[in-house]
């Protein structure tokens, strides 16, 4: 089966898609990532004993951030008035696991301002640890739910 790629013109080269004819619906969308982190580096953010700070809330703040500037930083992306974003970091045993959602009534989903909030937020954590460990891997980056309801 073909696909028609939305992000193609006839003629194969990107072009942002035309969404004025598509109706305005709540957009709301759930990512979540996971940073794997040494026992000490999890223990030193228990304690909040980071030198550069609370890890877990600029983690989350960070987060906010990005989903905000997601049409800045991703070329084809809308740019859309959110008119919310949840940013979860929550301390495991073996690391951080973000959680985001974001919210519009907009044309277009959100799930990109998900996913670039969760990738922030465990980039951040690996810039704050990043002095006391070499080993942080980030993994299971993915979108969890997108719904879009009628306004």
């Amino acid at each position: 089966m073909d696909q028609i790629l939305s992000h193609l013109d006839e003629n194969g080269r990107a072009r942002m898609v035309d969404v004025a004819a598509k109706p305005v619906q709540t957009r709301i969308a759930t990512a979540s990532g996971l940073i794997r982190l040494q026992p000490r580096t999890v223990e030193l953010i228990r304690d909040n004993l980071i030198k550069k700070g609370d890890v877990l809330t600029i983690a989350e703040i960070a987060g906010i951030q990005a989903a905000k500037k997601t049409s800045e930083l991703i070329p084809l992306c809308h740019p859309l008035a959110l008119t919310q974003v949840q940013v979860r970091a929550d301390l495991k045993d073996d690391g951080v696991h973000i959680e985001a959602t974001a919210k519009c009534l907009g044309q277009t989903g959100v799930e990109m301002e998900a996913l670039t909030a969760v990738n922030i937020g465990l980039l951040t954590v690996y810039d704050m640890c990043k002095a006391v460990d070499k080993s942080m891997e980030i993994s299971q980056i993915r979108l969890l739910k997108k719904i879009k309801e009628d306004y």
